[in-house]
């Protein structure tokens, strides 16, 4: 390999590493070659404009022997680095030492710094855009690990790409999501972590230990405080009504539905509201907000149908294409994600976006699946 078609990306070993560097990009620094790698600095707020968890809190509610356990380890891609850091920040155990490189051509080379053999490892990388790259990304980095001779390997995917290709719904397609299982089970995973799946039937292509998460107790919580008045919980599609109901159940309020039918791929057409909304404030809960035509057609139904106000939430921000631009000349009045996918440059800049934290929620379940206790109390 040389080292002259190459360029290097080092990460930080310890938090302390980055909050001493505080002159540096928060982004990771890169380098040409045979230079001295210069340190990651990643600030208390993350790129995706939330604040990173409180450490007294977390104190609180993790083990004390957790940052002391030396089998224990957390590493992290280059997909959303910031949501890592904050999860390591919130158990008290630093992000692992890395250095990945990529080629002229693209290729990905990936090295681990520190010692793993036998540990205990969390892997964390939501297969976000680039999708392909950071899944290649993921693979290469659990091959080294597997090879590094780690105890066991937990993959960390708070966004699961290719979710969305689960069945053969046209002839002559592929089943993507079950492919993405056997891939990551084939590099090397022993267990897997994920959050709200596009379908919760995903976990069956595995033929590992799954543990899925879902980001309804944040979303809950945050909208529970505003004490919204006349609120109503809307599925956008009949493949949402399990979740939308879950939601509406823990907020108290009714469920409507969005009658949708999808022309072609990030093609919809809304076709009728079933349920009452008219003089109510109407909360759109999906997993995926892709390029927000879904979501802007049906706050437009909501609205022709009477609706008061429109808000909505959803899990994963992918927001690609003009999706930006549609929320921002929509007539919602807030959109309400979480931080497992970063946002773009431009979406942070939107007001009407809205990130939350889900990085206490995975640093619990982290800790009860080393600890091996359960993380059922989680969904609640």
């Amino acid at each position: 390999m040389s080292e002259q078609d190459t360029t290097v990306v080092s990460f930080p070993s310890s938090i302390q590493e980055v909050s001493a560097a505080t002159a540096t990009p928060a982004s990771p620094a890169v380098e040409q070659p045979k230079q001295v790698p210069e340190p990651v600095v990643t600030p208390a707020t993350s790129a995706t404009g939330t604040k990173a968890a409180d450490p007294k809190a977390g104190e609180k509610k993790r083990s004390s022997r957790l940052s002391e356990d030396k089998r224990f380890k957390i590493f992290s891609g280059s997909a959303n680095r910031p949501l890592a850091e904050e999860i390591g920040k919130f158990l008290g155990v630093p992000v692992g030492e890395t250095r990945l490189q990529r080629f002229s051509d693209g290729e990905t080379h990936f090295q681990l710094i520190e010692n793993v053999r036998g540990a205990d490892v969390f892997l964390i990388q939501p297969t976000c855009r680039p999708v392909d790259q950071h899944l290649v990304e993921l693979l290469i980095m659990m091959d080294a690990l597997k090879r590094a001779s780690a105890g066991r390997i937990t993959v960390v995917v708070p966004y699961y790409g290719y979710a969305r290709q689960d069945r053969k719904d046209r002839p002559r397609v592929a089943i993507t999501s079950k492919l993405v299982a056997d891939l990551l089970t084939t590099a090397g995973a022993n267990r897997a972590l994920f959050v709200d799946l596009h379908a919760a039937q995903i976990q069956g292509f595995f033929n590992i230990p799954v543990d899925h998460l879902f980001a309804s107790p944040v979303l809950v919580g945050y909208f529970r405080d505003l004490k919204l008045p006349n609120l109503t919980v809307v599925s956008p599609d009949a493949g949402g009504v399990e979740r939308a109901r879950f939601f509406a159940q823990r907020l108290e309020v009714p469920l409507a539905i969005v009658d949708k039918r999808r022309t072609d791929i990030n093609v919809t057409e809304v076709m009728n509201v079933i349920g009452d909304v008219r003089g109510r404030t109407c909360l759109i809960l999906d997993d995926i907000i892709d390029t927000a035509g879904t979501l802007v057609k049906t706050a437009e139904a909501l609205l022709e149908q009477g609706a008061d106000k429109v808000y909505a939430c959803a899990t994963h921000a992918v927001l690609s294409g003009p999706a930006v631009e549609r929320i921002k000349a929509s007539k919602l009045e807030e959109v309400v994600v979480t931080n497992t996918v970063p946002l773009s440059e431009e979406a942070q800049q939107l007001s009407k976006i809205k990130v939350l934290s889900i990085a206490g929620l995975l640093g619990r379940a982290i800790e009860s699946i080393h600890m091996e206790t359960s993380v059922s109390t989680l969904f609640n």
